[in-house]
């Protein structure tokens, strides 16, 4: 749904955007209004009433410009220690306090006013007990946009230490005094802008000196908890543990011991001062506090620089290492904060709508599977399945609309489903409707067809029921042609042909039959896949019948004979050899089949077309849709031009068809041998006596027939050019013209003669890799050792690499492919066999000598380890498990590299089959029990050498059989005994580590002892014991066998195989009288390249 011509979806976002930016501009106002306020109160500032306004203008304008040009300098000295990124790497701390104790902390600062080291630099702040310097800290706001990253406040009044030096006591601080520093510390945050974190620095004199000892820092944060007795009794413990390591080296750095002294001997000389700072109305927070003695030979005559101390490693080394609380924030409006709360608002409302959509999107989905089950359910009556299916498309519709017109608002909000229900119902709608409502109206129509068809001859119903049966003829073909209906018309016409249906009251059926049937056929040209298959003997028959009762005689079939039969004898049929000219075609090329010569462009242009256009002017009759499968005509049907389009079109058919014919049925001249299959590729590149340029040429010329352009004069004119001027002629005529009705056809293969085409693929890029391969294959034959070479070049395609040869095969086969299946014949007759007859005379004599290769390097060894040993033959030798497994290993058994080495590149694996590849094996034919016996072995490795050496995991669970009382099982001393109680799994593994391999089974039965059903030792003790059992599939468990082993005396033994992969143990006894393929190809001296270059086979 549009509104003002905006989608109802860029609507809200448009509205969202305006609210956002009215919000905005309030807030942005509201700042301004405060800004202009106080620039207008500035005038009632002290200074400005007093009388020396001008003597505080020039000390005011002096101090500023001094302030200014301190200020390049720091930050020219920052840029060039730091980068110009040195605002993020450089920690600015604002040091406050009296001038003195500043001093003994940070010499110099008080008079340099900045200084810096290691990346932390100190700013001067002044002292709170004096007039605040607003030019110095009106020239930091400049420095970056936060100036300070904490401010701190050095004190010594805290300094209660035990006298050592003879300094006296320094008074306690009154709380006024604290609050008047707490007050004078805001009030430069608020000219700097920003609330910053404070940190009170306790400097304490009376330590006396400590030269010499190892500074570490003291003190803690309140980043944790705000509780000063916890915090200062923490500290007290750890200064004590360190203090005494200090004494124990120097008993004169006594400073650690005597500060945990004075914390535990007096701790409200540090909560005193503290206390006051913590008050939640104080707006600065109170973010720790630092306890140092005087900075001893911290004096440097580089100016601005300080030695920065362990003792500053108390304080955070950024500002994000402070809790969110106490971390740097701007005064006035946080935006951050604002926005956050904005975005949290947002939140909920949208997950409100998201709710609100939920509910909206459940419930119509709901809705529409009860609906469609209720439909769709054929227990019910057909009443009540007609009703449901009204609901069905009720919903259906309504999602049309929204599709259309767009969905509510209140079910959007990233939970519309709209798009997706109504995909989802489609299906659902077709399963139901098609029976209800398709089905039964093609019911009701074939059997009034039918029965209009069944009237006798000379009946008079004949006459008076035509229209009604032309009427359901026209309903029965909407059915079957989607394009063709008529949503109102159908639905009215059908409900009046069809006024009571069986199983529902007519009155029911006539009020909600109309309302399904024109749904249904508003619809059905949108899927076009609900069409009914026509039954076409019965539209043959009707049409027939109407066609003589109506009087339309079927004109167009007999004009079209008639103008054919007009040209039939005028025009000489077109064999081979008349369209090669004077090549050599026989050398390459055979066939028995021509092209009629009323199928050429002379015969249209000269004959076919003016016939044509001759009988369409003389023939009008009408012949509609409903009684003919003609294409619709594009206006009057009546009209010459649409019936002279009709006869063109299906001349044009049979014009394609039969060159078609002719193209497909060319075969290539077998080559006997590889110099035959040379002089053939010469022939076909050469491109002036090539038979294939020539027949290229022919169908350039023959193809563009009917095209709006050339007429065959032009053709021959051009042909006369071409004659004055041969040493300018191009190899193959390439001028490429307008479209044409043949261009469906011709149109893959003139592209090949394009060079103004888009197309990748091009006859003459084709000649030239022809051309390449020729040359490749002479070079093979004039070598010194012709056949060495040739299995040279055929080894390197076996093993997986490509040559001349192969790519050019690739190639033609591409462009082959690229003619489609229309031209399937002559595409591979042009542009596969050659390439195929002379790689199977390279492929031929190297298929030999692998299986010499095969023979010597696996075939005759494993003859001589394996053969005449058991499970191969059944004797009492075995075969090696280990030196089978170097055989059969999956990875990188001798067969697998064998196969890998020397037949990568035609032999390829898929899971456990060896599948040949079919570019590369064209012209070999593969040995069925080669590929047959590589698939057996394949499958057995997967199963039994998993890990490389034989080794399996399987389960037995013994079962129960009359008369036996116990059964006894040992594999490779693994024992499984049954007494007839509940039976369980027992796993084994084979082949097991002991000394004494084997497999025996033994039973005692109701009537006589122990008995031993056999005794197998050997490592193929097992295979020999399955040998001798009965095996079935197991259909209780899965992957599971039912072993039975008849006992001499009737009894069975019943056991029950579980294994974990494929079919465990019992996979070796595919290995009874198993026999290695001598040869890998079956060797051919067949002339003729095979359709089929190699055999794969089934596994069974």
């Amino acid at each position: 749904m549009d509104i003002l011509g905006v989608n109802v979806e860029y609507f809200w976002l448009i509205w969202g955007m305006c609210v956002i930016a009215l919000i905005i501009a309030v807030f942005t106002l509201h700042f301004y209004q405060k800004k202009s306020i106080g620039e207008k109160q500035e005038q009632y500032l002290p200074q400005k009433i007093i009388g020396h306004d001008k003597q505080l203008d020039k000390k005011k304008t002096t101090s500023t410009e001094n302030h200014r040009i301190i200020l390049q300098h720091l930050h020219y000295a920052l840029r060039q220690q730091h980068g110009r990124l040195w605002n993020f790497k450089v920690h600015i701390l604002l040091i406050t306090g009296s001038v003195s104790d500043v001093e003994r902390l940070a010499p110099g600062l008080t008079n340099q006013l900045w200084q810096e080291d290691s990346g932390t630099l100190l700013l001067w702040g002044g002292d709170p007990a004096s007039q605040t310097d607003e030019n110095w800290l009106i020239a930091l706001k400049r420095l970056r946009r936060r100036p300070a990253d904490a401010i701190i406040w050095v004190t010594s009044a805290a300094d209660q230490l035990n006298d050592i030096g003879g300094l006296p006591t320094t008074a306690q601080p009154s709380s006024a005094a604290i609050d008047a520093t707490a007050h004078a510390l805001s009030a430069r945050c608020n000219m700097l802008g920003w609330r910053l974190p404070l940190f009170v620095w306790s400097l304490h004199i009376r330590a006396g000196k400590q030269s010499g000892r190892i500074t570490q820092a003291v003190g803690f944060q309140t980043s944790t908890t705000n509780n000063h007795d916890a915090l200062l009794a923490a500290l007290a413990a750890d200064l004590i543990a360190q203090g005494t390591q200090q004494v124990a080296g120097s008993p004169q750095h006594h400073f650690l011991l005597s500060l945990a002294d004075q914390l535990a001997r007096v701790p409200e000389s540090i909560t005193t001062l503290l206390s006051p700072l913590q008050s939640v109305h104080r707006s600065l927070p109170l973010a720790g506090m630092v306890f140092s003695p005087q900075s001893e030979g911290t004096a440097l005559t580089v100016p601005h620089h300080w030695i920065r101390a362990n003792r500053w490693d108390a304080l955070p080394a950024s500002s994000n290492e402070l809790p969110a609380h106490l971390r740097p924030s701007r005064y006035g409006m946080q935006w951050n904060r604002i926005l956050a709360a904005a975005a949290c608002v947002l939140v909920v409302l949208w997950g409100a709508g998201m709710l609100v959509s939920f509910a909206a999107n459940r419930s119509i989905i709901g809705d529409a599977v009860q609906v469609t089950e209720n439909a769709s359910d054929s227990s019910q009556s057909l009443k009540q399945r007609l009703a449901a299916m009204g609901v069905l498309q009720d919903t259906i519709g309504q999602l049309q609309y929204r599709q259309e017109h767009g969905t509510p608002w209140y079910s959007r909000l990233g939970l519309n489903q709209n798009e997706e229900l109504l995909s989802a119902l489609w299906p659902l709608y077709r399963q139901a409707a098609l029976p209800l409502l398709r089905d039964a109206a093609a019911l009701q129509l074939t059997d009034a067809l039918k029965a209009y068809a069944a009237l006798p001859p000379d009946s008079p119903l004949r006459e008076t029921q035509s229209k009604q049966a032309y009427t359901q003829l026209r309903l029965y073909l909407m059915l079957t042609r989607p394009e063709r209906i008529d949503p109102s018309w159908f639905s009215q016409t059908l409900m009046q042909n069809w006024t009571q249906r069986q199983g529902v009251d007519k009155a029911y059926w006539q009020g909600a039959g109309s309302p399904l049937l024109a749904f249904y056929a508003d619809n059905l040209n949108a899927h076009p896949e609900w069409a009914l298959k026509a039954d076409p003997e019965l539209v043959r028959q009707v049409r027939a019948l109407l066609v003589r009762q109506m009087g339309v005689t079927n004109s167009e079939s007999r004009q079209y004979q008639r103008v054919l039969a007009q040209v039939a004898h005028q025009y000489a049929d077109m064999r081979l050899a008349d369209m090669t000219g004077d090549t050599d075609a026989g050398r390459l090329f055979t066939t028995d089949e021509v092209v009629p010569g009323m199928f050429t462009r002379q015969a249209w242009e000269d004959g076919v077309k003016p016939a044509i256009e001759k009988g369409a002017r003389e023939r009008r009759e009408e012949m509609d849709w409903v009684l003919s499968d003609a294409p619709p005509p594009a206006g009057d049907a009546s009209s010459p031009e649409a019936l002279e389009a009709r006869l063109t079109s299906r001349y044009f058919a049979d014009y394609s068809a039969a060159w078609l014919n002719f193209l497909n049925s060319l075969r290539l001249q077998p080559a006997p041998t590889l110099s035959d299959a040379i002089d053939q590729l010469t022939l076909m590149a050469d491109v002036r006596q090539s038979p294939l340029v020539a027949l290229m040429n022919t169908l350039s010329v023959q193809g563009r027939t009917g095209q709006s352009g050339d007429a065959i004069a032009d053709s021959l004119v051009k042909s006369a050019q071409n004659l004055l001027s041969r040493e300018k002629r191009p190899a193959i005529d390439q001028n490429s013209g307008p479209s044409g009705p043949l261009d469906a056809t011709f149109g893959p293969l003139l592209a090949l003669t394009d060079s103004q085409g888009s197309s990748s693929m091009s006859l003459r890029t084709f000649l030239t890799r022809m051309t390449q391969v020729r040359l490749r294959l002479q070079q093979v034959t004039n070598a010194a050792d012709p056949q060495a070479m040739t299995q040279m070049l055929a080894q390197t395609v076996f093993q997986g690499k490509t040559v001349d040869l192969t790519d050019t095969r690739d190639y033609g086969s591409l462009v082959a492919a690229g003619l489609g299946q229309e031209w399937s014949g002559f595409g591979q007759t042009v542009f596969v066999r050659p390439m195929e007859q002379a790689w199977q005379q390279v492929l031929m004599p190297a298929a030999g000598s692998l299986n010499a290769q095969w023979q010597q390097a696996v075939v005759n060894e494993w003859n001589s380890a394996f053969g005449g040993r058991y499970p191969f033959k059944n004797v009492s030798s075995e075969v090696s498990l280990p030196l089978l497994a170097k055989y059969l290993n999956a990875d990188n058994g001798r067969i697998t590299r064998f196969l890998q080495s020397r037949l990568s590149g035609v032999l390829h694996r898929e899971g456990t089959r060896w599948v040949p590849d079919s570019i590369n094996a064209q012209g070999l034919t593969f040995n069925p029990a080669f590929l047959k016996a590589m698939n057996q072995l394949s499958r057995i490795s997967d199963v039994v050498f998993t890990r490389g050496e034989a080794g399996l995991h399987f389960e037995l669970r013994p079962g129960t059989a009359a008369d036996v009382m116990q059964t006894d099982l040992i594999i490779d001393s693994q024992k499984l005994t049954y007494m007839n109680q509940q039976p369980v799994w027992k796993r084994f593994t084979w082949p097991a580590d002991t000394e004494a391999p084997g497999a025996s089974l033994s039973w005692i039965s109701t009537k006589a002892g122990t008995r031993q059903y056999g005794d197998m030792p050997g490592s193929w003790g097992l295979i020999r014991l399955l040998d001798k059992a009965q095996v079935s599939a197991n259909p209780g468990i899965s992957s599971s066998w039912q072993l039975t082993w008849q006992a001499p005396d009737g009894r069975p033994l019943n056991y029950i195989l579980r294994t974990e992969a494929g079919e465990g143990p019992l996979a070796l006894l595919k290995l009874r009288n198993f026999t290695l393929p001598a040869d890998i190809f079956i060797i051919s001296n067949a002339p003729d390249v095979p359709d089929e270059t190699f055999v794969s086979e089934e596994d069974s």
